[in-house]
């Protein structure tokens, strides 16, 4: 029996409650049962699990969020030495690579023959035009990229390809730098203003200096600077970078194996913790009833071997129920390995937090309970009582998610930096509100009259559970029939009549036949339903055949 059942068990076995009534003194006697098992199961064992920020494996997402997210970093050691090793970046590896040199001979030819355009400016670009080829993405950030690290890709494959490597005048991109895309658009569109006033200033003069004329001829070329043109280049530059280093890793071996360690390392670790809370909870169950039963005025000595001896009948308890214990894990390691899964594709696209992993897991469990539940049915329920069973086990796995939440709210509040006290409070409150809510919940759900009218509606419904049950019932009686007999008789019986057959198969004629049947009615001693002659008793109208 699952641990909802139990505690749906337990819940019945309480005061009855009128949905007429004041229900509120019955209730807070309920609450507390519901507090425990939800501090066990859902807070008190969560350290066993030990959620990660961002996941269990690394992505290409995360890892570059490591440093501008003080919380992020590598979660396999070796993709951190791995990055750490990476070298000092070069800029002649990178702008002496053949590549590099051979994309810049195009670019020369196309300039000689008068048919070069200015990627950034869409402009045609003179015969005899200082012109540079320009890292769309910088070389040094290709280099220093985590996830090109994270890849296994060089970064002069990525870097020295017609994709990112664009012509534009020599003084555009020298003014750029190593500057990003935005903040070197967001500066020129600052210094507008002073930049026109100044070419203004130098078209003014009669005649200018050579150093004048080399300033203004860079001042309007970065003005002739188109800023949608450029950020489209850098964004078609990026994607299909982006596209190559995501390709690269998550069809590697190497993301592959971390998935698949991750989701079983989670999935064991669920299994355990939902074990050990099954354990726990049939302990602390069992406890509380031998300190229940204690006499008025029972001494400390007394108190202590009562909980003595609850704690190992606790045990004892759960060591009977030792199957449930091993589908307790299972559908722990299930939920475990399935959120460990579905975290690690969310971090592709986008972070998630800690608390955010811990409700991807609760949801998988209350799920996997549920369907189990809904399509194996292994308790035999009705229609109605295995919705309600199933609804029960989504009703506390959503009260666990809003005691989460309002963990997570409480944590950003001052209190939670108050020393020692902090996390304390923090648990307190997700396990003291998941416990009022699922309390709640289960209480109307089991309670309510309309709940149970509708319950009893659905258990009206012929479903399969009730075909089988009727089966089972008819297979139990059959049983019970067949253990009985005597086999050894059945078995010798069955044999004479095999003989029998045989015999008065393999007969040529009536006469044979006749006597072998006359013989066999002897030797399985069955009664001949007439007497003395059978033409005579059948001749006479007032005789007929009885059969024994």
């Amino acid at each position: 029996m699952s641990a909802n059942a139990v505690f749906m068990e337990n819940l019945k076995s309480g005061p009855e409650i009128e949905p007429e009534e004041n229900v509120f003194k019955s209730i807070w006697a309920e609450y507390e049962r519901v507090i425990v098992e939800s501090l066990i199961t859902s807070f008190g064992l969560d350290f066993i699990v030990g959620d990660q920020h961002g996941g269990d494996v690394d992505t290409v997402h995360n890892v570059r969020q490591i440093g501008s997210d003080p919380a992020m970093k590598y979660k396999n050691e070796k993709n951190a030495a791995d990055y750490k090793n990476r070298g000092a970046y070069d800029s002649d590896k990178y702008h002496k690579d053949s590549r590099y040199i051979e994309i810049n001979r195009k670019v020369s030819k196309k300039k000689k023959e008068g048919t070069l355009e200015d990627t950034y400016t869409g402009k045609k670009v003179d015969r005899n035009a200082d012109m540079d080829l320009d890292h769309v993405i910088a070389a040094k950030e290709i280099h220093d990229d985590p996830g090109r690290v994270l890849s296994g890709l060089e970064g002069t494959d990525l870097a020295n390809n017609e994709d990112n490597l664009k012509a534009t005048d020599r003084s555009i991109n020298r003014s750029m730098g190593q500057k990003d895309i935005e903040k070197y658009l967001q500066d020129i569109e600052k210094d507008r203003p002073q930049r026109q006033a100044r070419i203004k200033e130098l078209k003014s003069k009669s005649s200018l200096t050579d150093k004048e004329r080399k300033e203004l001829n860079k001042l309007e070329k970065i003005e002739s600077i188109d800023p949608e043109k450029m950020r489209q280049e850098n964004e078609k530059a990026r994607k299909s970078y982006n596209k190559k280093i995501e390709r690269a890793y998550y069809t590697s071996p190497k993301f592959m194996v971390d998935t698949a360690k991750a989701a079983g390392k989670r999935g064991s670790k669920m299994g355990l913790k939902q074990a050990l809370g099954f354990v726990f909870t049939e302990i602390w169950f069992v406890t509380k009833a031998e300190i229940k039963d204690l006499p008025a005025g029972s001494d400390l000595k007394e108190i202590l071997e009562a909980i003595g001896r609850g704690i190992k009948k606790g045990f004892e308890s759960a060591k009977s129920k030792y199957k449930e214990i091993i589908e307790k894990f299972m559908e722990g390691f299930g939920a475990g390995a399935l959120a460990s899964l579905t975290t690690t594709i969310c971090n592709i696209f986008f972070t998630t937090a800690k608390n955010v992993v811990k409700c991807i897991r609760q949801i998988y469990a209350s799920f996997i309970q549920a369907g189990k539940v809904l399509l194996f049915n292994p308790d035999n329920l009705m229609l109605g009582d295995r919705i309600k069973t199933a609804t029960v086990i989504i009703a506390t796995g959503a009260s666990v998610l809003v005691g989460t939440i309002v963990g997570e709210m409480v944590g950003k509040t001052p209190l939670e930096m108050a020393p020692v006290i902090g996390d304390i409070v923090q648990v307190f409150c997700s396990t003291l509100v998941s416990g009022l809510l699922s309390c709640s919940l289960l209480i109307f759900l089991d309670r309510s009259k309309f709940m149970n009218k509708l319950i009893s509606c659905l258990n009206a419904i012929p479903s399969e559970v009730s075909n089988y049950a009727e089966i089972a019932d008819a297979m139990e009686a059959l049983a019970a029939k067949l253990e009985k007999l005597d086999i050894d008789k059945f078995k010798e019986d069955t044999e004479k009549f095999q003989n029998t057959a045989m015999q008065v198969s393999q007969a040529k004629d009536a006469n044979e036949l006749n006597h072998i049947l006359q013989s066999s009615y002897k030797k399985l001693g069955i009664k001949i339903p007439w007497e003395g002659d059978f033409d005579s008793f059948m001749g006479d109208r007032r005789n007929h055949l009885v059969f024994e």
